[in-house]
């Protein structure tokens, strides 16, 4: 048994250990930045010593993750040079859901670089149909990548269960889809580009937190609710994502709204999905489902009586089920993403009023309802977690040679 002295003895970081660590810190600082940093800049900064900073940055941008632009005078002294993550380096985002696929190339400073979709019926559909469609999207994106550019990974949102190894779909209800493994029906088109697999809300979630990589949004504590077909649901705190001990956290569709209701694909009733989904307002209507939720909202504002009600019962339902969900971990945001954003502006007043009456410290708390215009956000999401994975261990991608060669 070792003694208390040598049970408490520190561990002492080598000088690699050191140097991937400030690698790390001056390439967040670059990335967070909105406008372009010089050198001088990121030393003040981090804290870090100019002479450090500068070798550092070499090492960057010699190994293509950071740019240099054109030396300039701001002020008196020699002339700076601005920083800026580099374009080389990409990351694609997927997405599939009951009714959209989805492809986007995104570069390290979180541009779009390219996309393509479509909006299928994937209902129930045939795993292999709805990969087969996305790898046609993968192949219009991947030809965009930047001249001698690098892919250092792919993220494909689903809209259901993952597990905690992210390559397998457990289970998605609105597809009907049970034990699926992506990444053999995609391999001829991603080659040797790592795929890891997540849900659809809570890569919407992190898209939303840290909208390019190693750079905070407008909100770090917050629900955030991703409406289609069903609903899906994420909780940030500190701007990332809680998971949960097996990565099945934020179900908030299939939180009940009102028990013994209506019957839901997932084997229980009454969920939040059965009200505030897609399919359940445009039933409710008495539209056709594929009446999109924007469609929906013109309906009810032009007067149509089933419209109306359909949108007040999923606002009721959502404010109900989101205030229980406020109690509990004392977040003061609920993001509205996905299709049931596009209703924001007619349903966040009525889902905000009645989280307030509900909520025991509204009193004391700033709450707030707000949209996420990104409407394919879990796409945006999967290329932002590989991205961010290249900011918080630049290290790696260095040693690697920074991905896969386009």
């Amino acid at each position: 048994m070792p003694t208390l002295a040598a049970a408490a003895a520190p561990v002492l970081a080598h000088q690699s250990t050191l140097r991937e660590s400030n690698l790390a810190v001056v390439l967040r600082c670059v990335c967070a930045s909105p406008e372009p940093v010089s050198r001088a800049g990121v030393a003040s900064a981090t804290g870090l010593t100019r002479s450090t900073v500068s070798r550092l940055v070499d090492e960057l941008v010699a190994g293509g993750l950071v740019d240099e632009g054109t030396a300039r005078l701001a002020g008196p002294g020699r002339p700076a040079t601005p920083l800026r993550p580099a374009r080389r380096i990409c990351a694609v985002g997927l997405q599939v859901n009951a009714a959209h696929v989805a492809a986007r190339l995104i570069d390290l400073r979180g541009e779009v670089v390219a996309e393509s979709r479509s909006e299928p019926d994937l209902v129930g559909s045939d795993p292999a149909r709805a990969l087969g469609l996305l790898g046609g999207h993968l192949a219009e994106v991947l030809p965009a990548a930047p001249e001698h550019g690098r892919i250092v990974g792919a993220g494909l949102a689903l809209p259901g269960v993952v597990d905690a190894s992210g390559e397998r779909l457990l289970r998605a209800p609105n597809l009907d889809w049970r034990d699926v493994e992506p990444v053999a029906g995609l391999r001829g088109q991603l080659h040797d580009i790592p795929l890891t697999l997540g849900n659809e809300a809570n890569l919407g979630a992190h898209a939303f937190a840290q909208p390019a990589p190693g750079r905070r949004g407008r909100s770090s504590h917050f629900v955030y609710v991703s409406g289609e077909i069903g609903i899906g649901g994420a909780v940030v705190t500190d701007s990332l994502v809680q998971s949960g001990l097996h990565g099945f956290a934020g179900e908030i569709g299939h939180m009940p709204f009102r028990p013994g209701g209506d019957p839901c694909p997932c084997g229980s009733d009454g969920c939040l999905e059965r009200y505030a989904g897609r399919l359940a307002m445009t039933r409710r209507a008495g539209l056709p489902p594929s009446t999109t939720l924007a469609e929906l909202g013109q309906r009810a504002e032009e007067g149509h009586a089933g419209s109306r009600e359909a949108i007040e019962l999923a606002a009721e339902a959502l404010g109900v089920v989101l205030a229980g969900v406020v109690n509990l971990l004392d977040v003061p945001t609920i993001v509205l993403g996905g299709e049931i954003g596009d209703l924001a502006p007619r349903i966040a007043p009525v889902v905000e009023a009645r989280v307030r009456a509900r909520v025991m410290a509204a009193g004391w708390m700033p709450l707030e309802v707000c949209q996420d215009p990104d409407d394919v956000a879990g796409a945006t999401g999967g290329a932002l977690v590989h991205l961010t994975q290249v900011v918080t261990s630049p290290a790696v991608v260095l040693a690697a040679g920074g991905g896969e060669a386009c």
